[in-house]
């Protein structure tokens, strides 16, 4: 059974830095979409950024340019670089993959992903 852990979370002032990881094991899938949303209090859950099994990259428009998704296939690691921070992006950030096919491009909706990690905590704040 496939299982995520995420880390990396923690307090940053605004425009600083910080790189999210999340670990996956038992993966037995042959093609996976992975990514990362987040919640803030009293929001609804957003999708921040994916990658598709042939490697596409989508970003919500909020963290373009100040976000980076990358993963390590061979290492199951999966990392979200956060360049200039900001307090709007305070939020639990979670992890989330899905079975899909080689073509698939990946969604931005959560009910899209069927294994979840349980989150780790990003404070942005002076």
């Amino acid at each position: 059974q496939l299982q995520l852990v995420e880390s990396g979370g923690g307090l940053v002032q605004p425009g600083g830095s910080l790189r999210l990881s999340c670990e996956f094991s038992g993966l037995t899938w042959d093609y996976y979409a992975i990514g990362w949303f987040r919640q803030a209090p009293g929001k609804e859950p957003e999708g921040v950024s994916c990658i598709s099994a042939n490697e596409r990259y989508t970003y919500a428009d909020s963290v373009k340019g100040r976000f980076t998704i990358s993963r390590d296939s061979a290492n199951h690691m999966l990392y979200l670089q956060m360049n200039n921070l900001r307090p709007e992006d305070t939020a639990v950030y979670y992890c989330a993959a899905t079975r899909t096919s080689f073509e698939a491009t990946c969604s931005m909706y959560m009910n899209w992903y069927r294994t979840w990690g349980r989150g780790t905590q990003v404070t942005v704040s002076s």
